[in-house]
């Protein structure tokens, strides 16, 4: 069955109308179609069209595969951009992606679906193109900024085009940083998902702070009258974002807990591991971490606040930085913990999380 799975993430990655899919920048400015795209190819393999558990909550999956957080640039662009229309695909990433980077629901078997296989026949193959476009995008047509729509709306004077080029600029520079984190290894256990995580939520600070002072500096030269403009714009794209879809998450972000993801796995661990009294130990410290890391996130969601591009993306940025503090502090208590676990120990936790996928 495993075997099965593989095949079929790697045959999901290579379909006709995703291909097609993935090189529209129209497409993918889309929240509901890359939620689709992403919960497809996250859910290669699964019978019976069984929902995953570390789903959000406006449809996508925060983890794909090996990869965490598809579509990362667009949901940051999104956001900026466009602010509420666009909120839930960026708020809705917390410490249930922490959780699903601990306890993943895919095997070896699964992963490897998602890589490009070995053979010696040395022919191309293109699944790793298509991964990393899921990773991020930086070509001009696709992530640039839709400058032909900001020009619309705020009739630049002439000392503002330069400023809205630097800014496009910035965008694709951003977008570079972020498709260099796309992994090319698959991570097989806890400790190193997470530090794939971190690096991913890394770049993507790094790409804010790219983005960050060109867009502060564009904002900073439009009129009054400019900015609501450009607000109405915004205010349109989510008038039109509410009118095509009956779904109401869109307007979710994380103030939607999915507690039912988020129920430690004491009784299993303790069955699987049989943990000595010290392993015990740092396995309550682990659980505290992942406790204090859940409220760190829940209190930082604030999505609503920000009303400026400029301010919104000072928003992300701030999000971000939380979310690198809480995984930082899940993983020191992680590898403290795992350290401590025998070979046999290591691969009994390692099950947790597809044995739990494919039983619940």
């Amino acid at each position: 069955m495993s075997h099965g799975r593989a095949f079929a993430a790697h045959n999901a990655l290579n379909f006709r109308a995703l291909a097609r899919t993935l090189h529209q920048g129209a497409a993918l400015h889309n929240p509901n179609i890359r939620a689709r795209i992403t919960a497809g190819v996250a859910l290669a393999g699964w019978q019976n069209g069984r929902t995953g558990w570390w789903r959000h909550g406006n449809g996508g999956y925060g983890w794909v595969g090996p990869l965490f957080w598809p579509f990362a640039y667009f949901d940051i662009y999104d956001y900026t951009i466009w602010g509420s229309a666009a909120r839930a695909p960026f708020w809705g990433y917390g410490y249930d992606d922490i959780y699903a980077g601990m306890f993943a629901p895919y095997d070896y078997d699964a992963l490897a679906g998602y890589l490009p296989p070995r053979g010696s026949s040395g022919a191309r193959d293109d699944a790793p193109d298509r991964l990393a476009q899921l990773c991020g995008e930086d070509s001009r047509e696709i992530a640039g900024l839709p400058i032909d729509l900001i020009q619309q709306a705020i009739e630049p004077t002439e000392a503002q085009p330069a400023a809205l080029d630097e800014l496009a600029d910035a965008s694709v520079a951003a977008a570079q940083k972020i498709k260099a984190a796309c992994p090319t290894t698959i991570s097989l256990t806890a400790p190193n998902r997470l530090a794939s995580m971190q690096q991913r939520i890394e770049a993507m600070m790094a790409a804010v702070a790219t983005v960050q002072p060109a867009l502060d500096k564009f904002y900073s030269l439009l009129s009054d009258e400019q900015k609501a403009r450009l607000n109405a714009l915004a205010e349109n794209q989510r008038r039109r974002s509410l009118a095509r879809s009956r779904d109401r998450s869109l307007a979710e972000g994380c103030d939607v807990a999915q507690v039912s993801a988020l129920k430690w796995p004491t009784e299993e661990i303790e069955a699987r591991l049989r943990p000595t009294d010290a392993q015990r130990a740092k396995l309550v410290v682990l659980q505290d971490a992942s406790a204090s890391a859940a409220v760190m996130l829940k209190t930082s969601c604030q999505p609503d606040e920000a009303v400026t591009p400029s301010a919104r993306l000072a928003a992300v940025g701030k999000r971000l930085d939380t979310m690198l503090q809480a995984v930082k502090l899940v993983r020191s208590a992680l590898d403290d913990f795992y350290a401590t676990l025998s070979d046999e120990q290591k691969a009994q936790f390692e099950a947790i999380g597809p044995r739990r996928t494919t039983s619940g």
